[in-house]
């Protein structure tokens, strides 16, 4: 007969699979023991992986103990947060290589050789920390020198990009739609010639800003007033065509249909009767912010995760900060509920619009039902 302490049969099989891929947001949830060593280990230890049947589940580190295993020296479970990735180190040479070697191509037998380790641990060690691939982060470091290079010189944009590294245009296309939203020309000219319509509404957390392009949305702003929002527009497009729209009149576009929609969502979002919708987007965002944003969209209403719980559920567990620094960047608030995100000890830490703001979402979301906002 099981006994208390162990985890039943039935998740049994699902926590093995954990352990065998060493799942970052196991951890903390359950504890496995070796009978044969007698050492009681976190899902992600980097130690050899034992033979299932000497393995043992419990659900905490007490009973563990209390059954007569000791903690283990390389993944002290017994500590209140995971000991450092034991790959760090490795991690950081090869990012500073990456960093050096922007506009060259590098080999992964090159960069593993750099970090002193061999290729798949140092692919897999890159995505627990970074929550991206070495390959992704080396094209994310080419489009930042890329920008730099567009903003701050007069060089043509032919140019810029082989600087960059790329090894041609179509190359820079393929790895840009998602992340930047306009062509390197418009990038150049501060998207000069774009046109970005916006609308300012009252709502219950002041003065809101929508804005969108013939893509999708691509701002939403809290401020005391209009010159306050319209700022925040202005300073993320300097050159952009940017057309006041008014609701009232409710032409036939894509965009005033979008404005619209997104007014009455955020609108009812500090209501009993909150609505669902789907907007397009047009957001520039690297890989990793993307992630994070996906992210935040699956938190269901009501609930809110720490900024270490988000980074776990990303399987970067040591990307808090990065987590944090991506939700500061999202542009579309609301849509994108980056206000769901608290500190681990539930403080509500900082929000782009203002802690006030952020206090009175979440306590409007606590008293409503969950509604689906997941973008498409």
């Amino acid at each position: 007969m099981m006994t208390a302490a162990k985890i039943t049969d039935i998740h049994a099989g699902r926590q093995w699979q954990q352990v065998l891929e060493r799942d970052p947001s196991a951890d903390g949830q359950f504890f496995y023991a070796v009978r044969s060593t007698g050492i009681v280990c976190r899902p992600t230890c980097p130690s050899r992986r034992p033979t299932r049947a000497n393995v043992q589940f419990f659900p905490t580190l007490a009973e563990a103990i209390e059954a007569g295993f000791r903690p283990c020296r390389r993944c002290q479970p017994e500590r209140t947060t995971p000991a450092p990735d034991p790959q760090a180190k490795a991690v950081a040479r090869a990012a500073r290589y990456l960093d050096q070697h922007t506009g060259e191509r590098v080999t992964t037998e090159q960069l593993a050789a750099v970090a002193g380790t061999n290729r798949l641990t140092l692919h897999r060690a890159f995505q627990r920390i970074f929550g991206v691939s070495p390959a992704q982060y080396a094209r994310q470091q080419r489009h930042k020198t890329f920008d730099k290079t567009l903003r701050e010189s007069t060089m043509r944009v032919t140019d810029a990009i082989y600087d960059a590294g790329f090894g041609s245009s179509s190359r820079l296309y393929e790895t840009s739609d998602a992340r930047l939203g306009m062509t390197p020309r418009e990038m150049r000219n501060g998207a000069h010639g774009i046109a970005i319509r916006y609308t300012i509404a009252d709502s219950p957390l002041g003065r809101m800003l929508v804005a969108s392009t013939d893509k999708g949305i691509c701002n939403i702003s809290f401020g005391e007033n209009e010159d306050e929002v319209l700022d925040v527009l202005q300073q993320r497009y300097p050159n952009a065509d940017i057309i006041a729209e008014s609701l009232a009149t409710k032409p036939n576009t894509p965009q005033t249909s979008w404005l619209a929609s997104a007014v009455a969502f955020i609108t009812s979002q500090l209501t009993e009767h909150p609505t669902a919708a789907t907007f397009p987007l047009d957001v520039r965002a690297t890989a990793f912010q993307q992630r994070v944003w996906n992210a935040l969209q699956t938190i269901p209403r009501g609930e809110t995760r720490s900024y270490s719980e988000l980074a776990a559920e990303l399987g970067s567990p040591n990307a808090t900060r990065a987590v944090a620094s991506a939700c500061a960047s999202n542009p579309v608030a609301i849509i994108v509920p980056c206000h769901r995100v608290i500190g681990k000890n539930g403080a509500l830490t900082g929000y782009r619009w203002g802690t006030e703001r952020k206090r009175r979402l979440l306590e409007a979301e606590s008293l409503t039902q969950p509604a689906s906002n997941r973008l498409q």
